[in-house]
Parts: C-alpha cells; sequence; structure tokens
C-alpha cells in the first residue's frame, strides 16, 4: 500500500518550525519539493513538499495513521503549519 500526502504550507513559517517537519523515524519513505519539470495542465507544482510512504499493508496503514505515536505526535505539532493537505492511497492491482 502506497500512501502519497501532500503538503500546502503557510508561506510565514520560520526556519525552527520547517525543522518540526522533519520525519526522522522512517526507514522507506520519500519526502520532496515540487521538481522542476515542465510547467503543464495536468501537472500540478503547487504544493510545498510531498510524503510517499510503503507500507507493507493497509493493517500497517492503520496503525500509522490511529496509534504510532510518532505520526500522531507529528500531527499534533505541526497541523496549524499547513494550509491544506491532500492524501491519496493506492494499493496494487494483484
Amino acid at each position: 500500500m502506497i500512501h502519497n500526502v501532500y503538503f500546502w504550507l503557510k508561506p510565514d513559517l520560520s526556519a525552527e518550525q520547517r525543522d518540526l517537519l522533519e520525519i526522522d523515524y522512517l526507514v522507506h519513505a520519500f519526502v520532496g519539493k515540487p521538481a522542476d519539470t515542465e510547467k503543464r495542465p495536468v501537472c500540478d507544482h503547487s504544493f510545498s513538499y510531498s510524503l510517499t510512504l510503503h507500507f507493507k499493508d493497509l493493517k500497517d496503514h492503520e496503525f500509522y495513521q490511529k496509534e504510532c505515536p510518532k505520526h500522531l505526535r507529528f500531527v499534533a505539532a505541526c497541523k496549524t503549519f499547513w494550509e491544506r493537505v491532500v492524501i491519496y492511497d493506492s494499493s496494487p492491482l494483484h
């Protein structure tokens, strides 16, 4: 299962606030900014950061969302920094 999260951060965040957004406890994850790819109608470069997590299965995803203390602490500490968050979850076809 793949969990993709897109964050639109408030523009006036301090360097200290941005440092709180670092997720140091994830092993298999990707955090990035919009790539400098060609501007096309189908490409959305408006987000601040993206986070992609790969979970073994739905059970692990649910634990992360509802019970993982570090995830819950991250959301509680940083949710005031976001103007918008969009999540796309996907499962394998087979």
